[in-house]
C-alpha cells in the first residue's frame, strides 16, 4: 500500500519507530517468538532433529560497535554446552524487526545451530569431520535455511516477507560489491550505494559490512555457491523423483555425515537421487 517511490519506501522502512525495538531485551524477546515458532514446524521438513539446544543472547557490548548484525556461536555436546544466537542490540534504530524472521532462520533453526549441532553429534566421525566449516557447506546452509522459511511459514506480513526478499538482495549486491572492490578498483563510497539504493539494510550494517568485504575478499561468493548449489540438488531430486520426493529425507541425507566440500556433496546427492529411483 505504500505509495512512494522505492527509494522513499527504504527511507520509511529505515526511519519509521514501527519497525524498531525500543530495548535490546524487546529486540531478544522477538527472536525467541520466531525462533520458537521455527523450532514447532521443523518435523515437517526434517526426520533428524538436533539433540544440543541453543540460547539468544546479545552481543558482547565491548564489541558489538563494529559487529554483525548477529552470528552464531557453536556449543559442545560433550562439554554439556548450548550453542548461543549472538543478536546485536548496539544502536537499536539500526536493526529492523522486520529481517528477525530470516536472520533467525539463518543463525538459528534451520540453519547454522541446526547444521553444526547435527555435525557434532556425528560420534562415528573423527572429531576434525565433526569440526569441519568449508564456507560455501555451512554459509549456503544458512542462506538455503532463509528460503526454508517459506516450508515453515515464518514470513506472516509483507514487511517480513520484504525483510528476506531484502536479505537475498543483499546477498547479491555483496557479490558485486566483492567484485567491485577486489577486480575493479572500486571505492568504499562505491561498494556502500550499491546496498544503499538497492536493499532495506541499515547504514550501520552497511558499514560493517563492506568492512568485512574489503578484509575477506571471496567470503560473499562462497555463501552463494553453497546455497545455489544446495537448491539446485533439491530440484533436481524433486524433479527426477516426483511424487516420491521427500523433503525430509532429502534434508536428512544431505546434512547426515556433517560439512562437505562442495563437488563432494553433489556427487554424494546426485548419487543418492538415482538409488531413490532404483529403490521404490
Amino acid at each position: 500500500g505504500f505509495t512512494g517511490s522505492f527509494a522513499e519506501f527504504l527511507v520509511f522502512l529505515r526511519t519509521d519507530p514501527q519497525f524498531y525495538a525500543k530495548s535490546g531485551q524487546e529486540l531478544i524477546d522477538v527472536a525467541g517468538r520466531h525462533a520458537k515458532r521455527i523450532d514447532a514446524g521443523l518435523p515437517r521438513i526434517f526426520g533428524v532433529l538436533p539433540r544440543l539446544p541453543f540460547t539468544i543472547e546479545p552481543v558482547p557490548e565491548a564489541i558489538a560497535p563494529g559487529y554483525t548484525t548477529a552470528r552464531y556461536i557453536p556449543g559442545d555436546p560433550n562439554l554439556g554446552r548450548a550453542g548461543v544466537y549472538w543478536v546485536n542490540t548496539y544502536q537499536l534504530d539500526q536493526r529492523p524487526l522486520f529481517e528477525l524472521p530470516a536472520l533467525t532462520a539463518h543463525e538459528a533453526n534451520p540453519g547454522h545451530h541446526f547444521q553444526i549441532a547435527l555435525a557434532q553429534e556425528l560420534q562415528q566421525m573423527p572429531w576434525f569431520r565433526r569440526q569441519y566449516g568449508p564456507t560455501a557447506f555451512i554459509e549456503g546452509w544458512g542462506l538455503y535455511a532463509e528460503t526454508l522459511g517459506e516450508d515453515l511459514g515464518i514470513y506472516t506480513t509483507p514487511y517480513e516477507q520484504f525483510g528476506r526478499l531484502s536479505y537475498e538482495m543483499w546477498r547479491a549486491c555483496r557479490l558485486v560489491a566483492d567484485t567491485g572492490l577486489h577486480a575493479l578498483g572500486w571505492t568504499r563510497e562505491q561498494a556502500e550505494a550499491c546496498f544503499l539504493e538497492n536493499s532495506a539494510l541499515s547504514e550501520l550494517n552497511i558499514d560493517t559490512e563492506v568492512t568485512r568485504y574489503i578484509g575477506w575478499p571471496g567470503q560473499a561468493l562462497a555463501y552463494k555457491v553453497g546455497e545455489l548449489e544446495i537448491r539446485r540438488l533439491r530440484a533436481l531430486a524433486a524433479q527426477e523423483l516426483g511424487e516420491r520426493f521427500d523433503l525430509r529425507a532429502f534434508h536428512d541425507r544431505l546434512l547426515s555425515v556433517g560439512a562437505l566440500p562442495m563437488a563432494t556433496l553433489t556427487k554424494r546427492m546426485e548419487q543418492w537421487i538415482q538409488s531413490q529411483k532404483l529403490n521404490p
